[in-house]
């Protein structure tokens, strides 16, 4: 890493002067080139691009190479070859004279993406068929990291000038693309300058695209050698061939894929609508893992010991020994640690992605009412524009804890483990490498050491992380995972879940910064508000409140004890099967289980009493229509008449609530309009003991029905029913507990009208489309397996539930003949 800081620091002080007269003409050249290739590259695209694609797909992979190289000599062979340098330049002298001045300049111009079989044909189709001006920030971004480091240095105009380029704004090709204008009042130059180019950067840009569009014009003539250059445009103007989108030709769209081909297609526009939905979905998910981490031990259970195996704890020492803290004698503060940390940030995630799904409403909302305001030539309104950098500075905020834990919890976490020791604080590398040691004698794979590379110099370097910002870098893990064998594996669920947190904030970011022009004055106009800083705080503050009385209520002397005892899952301590024939014997293991996990919350519940009130968590908990599943006491079975599933109705199953809470989380003033209503323990009475002919697995409590004379009614295909069968397993339609496929999953969505998005990590994102729902929800794809067990199925069919109301009777088999 000193290299590349060292190779910053001093290429920043060879700064290069030109003088007006010499940029200007550089401009003219390089405004030609581009005017001249557009020009050719739009003539060809529109007469010949079926053919260019048609002849494309037929080469081999190395007759395509060919092609490239031909148009393009020393053209880099590896993906984002800008990446390629920063990891020479962690190891080696960079030489004075940059041969990797193009990986810099142009880091998608790459053998290994464009020899496949789309990205040329995206990137011909894009540039053919939008003028530069299109493109100009697009182009910048992607040379953002050569820039921020300074290894890239624009020119600068000698002399004091207040002068800028204009890229940005041009409709159609002409030969005024780049022009250097000298402006006079110094207020106007400052907005100006902010929404196009200074003459340096503005260069840098001509220079990529004039090259850019002469390599395109070049794989065309290599293409269509039986065309005379000079005959190019003596064919007739053909309509453009459809491209087709991932989720025309999968049905399901995939981040990665979006990622891949996006700097070569027409830069995306800012899609508010999305980023409401992702982060609605999410808080959604948020909230239904808070519930869960209370109703279900089996999920409580395993949520904690997932969080145990990604502790520095868990790692020995040099010498082969545990951790001190795993002794018999301090386990219970050991337990309380990860307790603290399981619950705290169940109700963190709660809060977090409420307020920044609430804030991406009002965005939505800001951007309807000034529709007509809003003008690439004109300042952003100023209500509309704050709003947005509040919610750039928040998002940037809010994705700091799972980047911090994704860098602490990949070296313990059961793949990496293998490779790291333990240090002592007495250790002479304590100071400067701190608790993780690299074990001796271990080495680590290829595919281990690319993929921690990744992410322990990336997102465990304040710099790096700041040259090539978070979107690129998940983009590249992502990358990594689905493109090398075996990558997929060294990420366990647990640090899957928080490479999906990270990319859902990480393309939030990404939406923020392709809302251009504007988006290339967000930081300057940032630092006008330091008060967001001030006010985050203040938001935040409850959060802290909650975190620390969870952590009073777990670890402090006199409640650790008890709370952090009845929390330890060790030892089957909450087992729960949930999936066995009810008998005697399981009711009872069910019912100590649910036990323990209730008086668990009781204390928790005591400790928040005075600290929920007025935040999100309050209204999940106690404000909304949710009801804990709860197994009832066994009864001996006596033989009945087989119920009929359409008679189910919630009245059947729903108690009054017996809650294990203390009767001050209730108590609020008269005048108080969001009094909320008493939380239900749902007491399971289907769980009771029947025939012996039925009792195999006993039916949970039916499921939440309201609003049921609304809801539709689902006709799908036997595919599909056996799913939600399993999601909403009813004993009197099947008996059958059995695993779903999430390719099965997957299909049963999309055959009730919902899109799939397969984001990073391991989750999917659905969004309802062709009926009347607004929310959207999110899944985690089940690793390594590919297959839901009974008991995530079910805990799949509870939140399908709670957010859609839905139940098993709701779907039925579709006619065969219809």
């Amino acid at each position: 890493m000193t290299n590349l800081t060292l190779a910053c620091s001093n290429q920043g002080q060879n700064l290069k002067y030109r003088s007006e007269s010499d940029i200007r003409q550089d401009i003219e050249a390089r405004s030609e080139t581009i005017y001249t290739a557009y020009d050719t590259l739009h003539k060809i695209l529109e007469r010949h691009e079926a053919t260019l694609a048609k002849r494309w797909l037929k080469r081999t992979r190395q007759q395509r190479l060919k092609v490239l190289l031909a148009a393009w000599p020393d053209m880099p062979v590896v993906h984002r070859p800008d990446f390629d340098v920063w990891r020479k330049a962690c190891h080696q002298k960079l030489e004075k004279r940059p041969p990797w001045r193009d990986c810099l300049v142009w880091p998608n111009i790459n053998q290994e993406d464009l020899v496949g079989p789309k990205a040329l044909l995206l990137l011909l189709n894009s540039r053919g068929r939008y003028p530069p001006s299109t493109f100009a920030a697009a182009d910048t971004i992607a040379m953002s990291f050569g820039l921020v480091s300074q290894m890239l240095a624009p020119d600068y105009l000698a002399g004091e000038s207040t002068s800028y380029m204009v890229l940005n704004g041009f409709e159609e090709n002409t030969r005024q693309y780049g022009e250097l204008v000298i402006c006079d009042d110094d207020k106007g130059f400052g907005r100006k300058v902010l929404k196009q180019f200074t003459p340096g950067h503005g260069l840098l840009v001509l220079e990529a695209q004039a090259r850019l569009l002469t390599f395109l014009v070049q794989c065309c003539r290599q293409l269509l050698p039986d065309i005379p250059v000079d005959d190019f445009d003596a064919f007739p103007i053909l309509p453009p061939p459809q491209v087709k989108s991932e989720s025309e030709l999968s049905s399901f769209e995939s981040l990665r894929l979006m990622a891949a081909e996006a700097p070569y297609r027409v830069p995306a526009q800012l899609d508010l609508s999305r980023i409401e939905s992702l982060l609605a979905a999410r808080a959604s998910a948020a909230e239904d893992h808070l519930w869960a981490l209370r109703e279900d031990p089996e999920y409580f259970a395993s949520a904690v010991l997932d969080l145990k195996e990604h502790r520095h704890e868990v790692l020995k020492d040099l010498q082969g020994r545990d951790h001190p803290d795993l002794s018999h004698s301090q386990e219970t503060v050991f337990w309380g640690r990860i307790l603290t940390t399981v619950v705290g940030t169940a109700y963190v995630n709660v809060e977090s992605f409420a307020q920044l799904s609430q804030q991406a409403r009002a965005l939505v909302s800001l951007q309807h009412q000034y529709a007509d305001q809003i003008s690439p030539s004109q300042d952003l309104p100023e209500e509309f524009l704050t709003a947005l950098l509040r919610f750039r500075h928040d998002l940037n905020k809010a994705i700091i804890d799972p980047l911090y834990m994704l860098r602490v919890s990949i070296r313990p976490s059961p793949p990496f483990r293998r490779l790291f020791v333990r240090r002592h604080p007495h250790d002479p590398d304590f100071a400067h490498g701190g608790v993780f040691g690299k074990r001796p004698g271990a080495k680590p794979t290829a595919v281990e050491q690319k993929l921690f590379w990744l992410i322990e110099n990336i997102f465990d370097n304040h710099l790096l992380l700041k040259l090539a910002g978070v979107p690129l870098i998940i983009d590249e893990v992502e990358r990594l995972l689905e493109n090398e064998p075996g990558a997929r594996d060294l990420i366990t669920p647990w640090l899957a879940a928080l490479i999906g947190d990270i990319s859902i904030l990480a393309k939030c970011l990404d939406q923020l910064r392709l809302y251009q022009p504007w988006a290339r004055s967000w930081v300057h106009n940032s630092v006008a508000r330091k008060w967001f800083e001030e006010d985050h705080k203040n938001m935040i503050q409850p959060w802290c409140q909650i975190t620390e009385r969870i952590a009073q209520a777990v670890l402090e002397p006199k409640g650790a004890s008890q709370a952090a005892v009845l929390g330890d899952p060790s030892g089957g301590k909450f087992a729960y099967p949930i999936e066995r024939r009810r008998t005697k014997e399981n009711v009872a293991i069910l019912r100590q289980a649910e036990a323990r996990l209730d008086a668990f919350w009781r204390l928790i519940d005591e400790a928040l009493a005075d600290s929920l009130p007025g935040t999100a968590s309050y209204e999940v908990l106690f404000s909304q229509s949710r009801s804990l599943q709860r197994t009832p006491e066994w009864e001996e079975p006596t033989p009945r008449p087989r119920p009929q599933p359409a008679s189910q109705s919630k009245s059947d199953s729903t108690n009054p609530y017996t809650s294990f809470l203390p009767n001050w989380l209730f108590t609020s003033n008269a005048d108080d309009k969001s009094t909320a209503q008493r939380p239900k323990t749902k007491v399971k009475t289907r769980g009771t003991a029947r025939s012996a002919s039925t009792q195999d697995h006993e039916a949970e409590a039916p499921l939440e029905t309201r609003g049921a004379e609304t809801q539709p009614a689902f006709s799908v295909d036997a595919r599909s029913l056996k799913v939600f069968r399993s999601l909403f397993h009813d004993p009197e339609l099947t008996s059958t507990l059995g695993e779903v496929r999430w390719n099965d999953f997957l299909h049963a969505m999309k055959s009730i009208g919902f899109a799939g998005i397969q984001l990073y990590g391991s989750v999917w994102h659905f969004q309802p489309t062709g009926f009347n729902l607004e929310r959207s929800i999110q899944f985690h794809e089940p690793h390594p397996s590919g297959k839901m067990p009974y008991t995530m199925a079910r805990r799949v069919g509870r939140r399908l539930n709670r957010a859609y109301g839905w139940h098993g009777g709701m779907f039925v088999l579709a006619d065969k003949q219809g």
